[in-house]
């Protein structure tokens, strides 16, 4: 679900360049996908190459970049009118630390060169470093190149996409992962007792939700929060990007999105999702469960996304599990 439209979410450096979240998985995102940044744009060219293989000349350009630098710092990377056909990756060091796996959450620093060898920007300029979950289909192209890689790594990408003018060109990442942990599957902690008269929630063996709606239930004038297992994490914040499993449902009890049924995780900022999200989730503690009973008026008002399923002034019903939040 694009809980609020957000295009080009990521930072300035990548939203800029198309380097990671731009060179990740190009099929189309569902346009009720949860995150802000599946709305960035792709290539049409990416997509048509994503799945080939580097041919020897991309390999061979790649192998050419000269890295000056230790670990832990920022890099300086030297080459000149670099062209791959796809996206191209070279492990330059081999980290020291835990191996990383599917369903981790990594945290890297990075810097983005364009295709002529200018530096574009860098996370290290602010010690600003980002995260993602390895394996999230918006960065799949990290995907097979650091699983089973050691945090620690650097790892150099050339990912081909177009520049302002849309004509073809090339952006070169370098990245370092410095941090990776393992984020639960689903909400753990202490069960609370709901409200009498709000929709009922069932757990599945792997914690997917189903709901049954009251007959009669009529949505709340205000937005209702209810917490439904008490993580023993952190608070959120309203300014946080928080990871999350989730299931939507509209009043009659039909589901409209789910990253349950899409098998994993959600990632957003609650500054770019619908008001009844950032209400509701704020507050909350990471590891907890949440039943969101929302509003039109905190959720889509009459203007729902094309295609989604969810009628004008429309109340929304949620179960999320949150993650983590950073």
């Amino acid at each position: 679900m694009k809980l609020r439209t957000a295009v080009g979410a990521t930072s300035v450096v990548l939203a800029a360049s198309l380097a990671l979240a731009g060179c990740a998985d190009d099929s189309a995102p569902e346009e009720n996908s949860p995150s802000p940044e599946a709305s960035a744009e792709t290539s049409e060219s990416a997509e048509a190459t994503d799945q080939a293989e580097p041919t020897e000349a991309d390999i061979a350009a790649v192998e050419a970049i000269k890295v000056t630098g230790d670990p832990g710092s920022e890099p300086e990377l030297a080459f000149e009118g670099l062209e791959v056909s796809v996206p191209t990756t070279r492990v330059v060091d081999t980290g020291d630390g835990e191996e990383l796996a599917e369903g981790m959450k990594v945290t890297m620093q990075y810097v983005a060169y364009d295709a002529a060898g200018e530096r574009l920007g860098s996370t290290w300029e602010n010690d600003a470093p980002e995260s993602f979950t390895l394996g999230d289909e918006r960065y799949s192209i990290l995907t097979e190149p650091l699983v089973g890689q050691p945090v620690g790594t650097r790892l150099l990408i050339a990912n081909p996409t177009v520049d302002a003018q849309n004509e073809p060109s090339t952006v070169v990442n370098l990245i370092e992962i410095t941090d990776a942990v393992q984020i639960p599957s689903r909400a753990e902690g202490e069960a609370v007792e709901p409200a009498e008269g709000l929709p009922t929630v069932t757990l599945g063996d792997d914690g997917a939700p189903s709901v049954e709606i009251p007959e009669g239930y009529e949505a709340p004038e205000e937005l209702v929060a209810q917490t439904l297992i008490k993580g023993d994490g952190a608070e959120v914040t309203p300014d946080q990007t928080v990871i999350a499993h989730y299931t939507g449902w509209t009043l009659d009890g039909e589901v409209f999105d789910s990253s349950w049924e899409r098998g994993e995780p959600s990632s957003f900022s609650l500054q770019q999702v619908i008001p009844g999200w950032t209400d509701g989730i704020s507050g909350q503690t990471v590891g907890s469960q949440v039943l969101l009973v929302i509003p039109a008026e905190q959720a889509y008002g009459a203007n729902p996304p094309e295609g989604s399923g969810i009628e004008p002034d429309s109340p929304l019903v949620f179960v999320v599990d949150i993650l983590d939040a950073d």
